[in-house]
Parts: structure tokens; C-alpha cells; sequence
């Protein structure tokens, strides 16, 4: 947390103190700060060290859930102020977890992308997964990103991966998983036949911008890691 402006942000931030945040972000803005770096640097590490506390126990779920709410509503207004880039000429969708700490970053990745130049579609968790395949031949991606995902979701993150390759829906398209246990479990993102994972939000956009097309009859990665189910399991429950 070498960011000055982090170190001030937090201290209101996990007291509450909504106005307080608010004018530090807004101070920052108006004295020529980037939005996309006091989204980067300030609130996306501020939700992390939400999330980490809330973990640990060092944060009940009233202030967790204080905290990012104030963090929704400052990323909000940051999105207003991001400088966009010119049109890629891309679409993704963006699919978050039902976790309301993973459904904000979700949103917040996808303002990033449309910043970036890209065309960003996001839905939250629970749509079924007919819907989503529908949404899906309708818009063509050239990304689906799965943001986040509590070990218990992890189950149907994989269902909704096996659907979308079993359907044949945007064979060239790329699944990219981020966030949640996914960060926190090595290689779990190959288990549910995601084609590739990033931790932070300038890795998947930049990782996103260099992939090339899916090959259709590309492997999946669940016939690769099968074998290591049991590790995997272990390390789920380490993260619950």
C-alpha cells in the first residue's frame, strides 16, 4: 500500500465515513489524477484489503458490507471521468458471482474495458445458463470474463463453461476467469476449462487484447487436471 492517497482512503473507508471518502476521491479527480489510476491504485487495492479483512475476521459483515458500498458508489462516479480510448472493435461480456464485493470489481472491470476500447456487456450472477448462451449468440464476443467465484459457485462456473463449449455457441470466443477463489486456488481456473486466468485487472486487459481467436476444437483444460482433483479439493476447503 505505497499509495498516499490508498493510505488516507482507508481509514474512512472502513470507518464508514462516507463523505470523507467522497471528497478525497473527488479532491484527487479535480487536482488532474487519472480516474483509471485512482481506480487501479486507490479503490480496486481498497476492495481487496475489504475482502482480506473480512476474511480474517478482523471486519464483521456490517462494516465489510459499509465499506463496499461506499466503494460501488465512488466507482460509479469514477467511470464518468475515465478517458476512453478509440474503438477496438471488440465485444466481451462480463459475468460476475452472486458476491456482492465480486459483482462491484466485475463492474468495475468492465468499465476498464470499455475505457480500453472495447464493447463491455455485463451481466450479474444467477442468470441461467440458457439465457446467458442466448445473450451469447446474440452479442458474439470475442471474451467472456468470469469474474470471482466463492468456492460453493465453483461447481457452476463449470457447468456454465461445459454449456457454453457443449452448445458450440462462439467456438472462437475465449472464457477468462478472474477474481474470488480463482486468485486464491492455483490452477483452479484450468479445472473449470476456463482458457486462460489473470489476477489483476491490467493483466486480463492486457492479456485480453493479445489473445488470439479460440481454436474451435481446442482441448479442454478438465481432461488435462482431472488427476488432480484431489489437490484441488484440498486447496478449496484451505480458501473456505
Amino acid at each position: 500500500m505505497s499509495d498516499p492517497l490508498l493510505l488516507r482512503y482507508l481509514q474512512p473507508l472502513l470507518a464508514g465515513r462516507r463523505s470523507e471518502c467522497l471528497s478525497l476521491i473527488r479532491s484527487a479527480v479535480g487536482d488532474g489524477r487519472p480516474a483509471a489510476e485512482v481506480i487501479r491504485h486507490v479503490v480496486w487495492p481498497a476492495m481487496k484489503h475489504v475482502e482480506s479483512m473480512y476474511r480474517d475476521d478482523r471486519l464483521n459483515q456490517a462494516m465489510e458490507n459499509m465499506a463496499s458500498r461506499i466503494n460501488r458508489t465512488i466507482a460509479h462516479q469514477l467511470q464518468e471521468h475515465l478517458q476512453i480510448n478509440p474503438r477496438r472493435d471488440k465485444r466481451m461480456l462480463v459475468i460476475s458471482s452472486r458476491n456482492h464485493r465480486e459483482e462491484i470489481s466485475a463492474e468495475i472491470m468492465a468499465d476498464l474495458f470499455e475505457a480500453d476500447g472495447w464493447d463491455a456487456f455485463f451481466i450479474c450472477g444467477g442468470v441461467p445458463h440458457d439465457e446467458i448462451v442466448t445473450l451469447l449468440g446474440e452479442l458474439r464476443p470475442q471474451i467472456t470474463l468470469i469474474f470471482g467465484a466463492e468456492p460453493e459457485d465453483v461447481p457452476h462456473t463449470r457447468r456454465l463453461v461445459e454449456h457454453i463449449r457443449d452448445i458450440g455457441v462462439c467456438p472462437q470466443m475465449n472464457i477468462v476467469v478472474t477474481g474470488g477463489v480463482f486468485n486464491r486456488a492455483d490452477g483452479l481456473w484450468q479445472e473449470v476449462g476456463a482458457d486462460i486466468f489473470a489476477a489483476e485487472p491490467d493483466d486480463v486487459i492486457q492479456l485480453a487484447n493479445e489473445l488470439r481467436p479460440r481454436e474451435p476444437n481446442a482441448p479442454k483444460h478438465m481432461g488435462i487436471v482431472k488427476k488432480r482433483r484431489r489437490k484441488r479439493k484440498n486447496a478449496l476447503a484451505a480458501t473456505a
